[in-house]
């Protein structure tokens, strides 16, 4: 049973953490414990040339599996919301470690509607994927409206011209995710009741 929608409250949405993450780190930790032995390698070898070649290797994957370590162990440890709902807006809060104030914010008067839409095809590997697109414009919120399934697509992809404004409010509820796609339109109609355009299925 999902909480009781409270309109005060802000509410954010995060990631949940799975098992995946932890061997992720552990597989990340390893790298970089294979990365340390390359070094120590190479400083054992002397300054042959297969020496430097074992150090520069392994300096090279000590600073690129320590960075996706620090990256990757920060994201779990703060757990940053990847989508906020309060009464000034829409909020995509920036990722770790970039700050906090590099979020940005879609304040409840420029959403013109919400739509609801989902992509992909059942029964293959990756399966299908909901989102929710805060929609700033009429033209957009007419486009999902009329039409047809297959080029709402576009409302999720950056490249397109026609919907490129739709994508930096498009939020695909993945399904680590620790709410709902209702959840989350009766979150955002809690807080300014607008339009829901459903194409999920039609």
């Amino acid at each position: 049973m999902e909480p009781e929608v409270r309109a005060g409250a802000p509410f954010a949405v995060r990631v949940r953490a799975s098992w995946r993450d932890v061997w992720q780190l552990l597989a990340t930790l390893i790298l970089l414990a294979a990365s340390a032995a390359f070094v120590a390698g190479g400083l054992t070898e002397g300054g042959g040339m297969g020496g430097v070649l074992f150090t520069v290797f392994g300096l090279a994957g000590f600073a690129l599996f320590g960075t996706g370590l620090v990256v990757a162990g920060g994201q779990m440890l703060t757990r940053r919301p990847v989508l906020e709902l309060d009464d000034e807006g829409v909020r995509r809060p920036a990722r770790w470690p970039l700050p906090r104030r590099a979020g940005r914010t879609l304040p409840w008067d420029d959403v013109q509607a919400i739509a609801a839409l989902r992509r992909g095809v059942g029964g293959t590997r990756k399966g299908e994927m909901d989102y929710v697109v805060f929609l700033r414009t009429p033209e957009l919120a007419e486009m999902a409206r009329t039409w047809d399934r297959p080029r709402l697509v576009a409302l999720t992809m950056r490249d397109v011209p026609a919907t490129a404004e739709a994508v930096p409010w498009c939020f695909g509820v993945e399904r680590g995710w620790d709410a709902s796609l209702p959840r989350i339109v009766k979150e955002a109609r809690a807080r300014r009741r607008v339009p829901v355009i459903d194409r999920r299925t039609k």
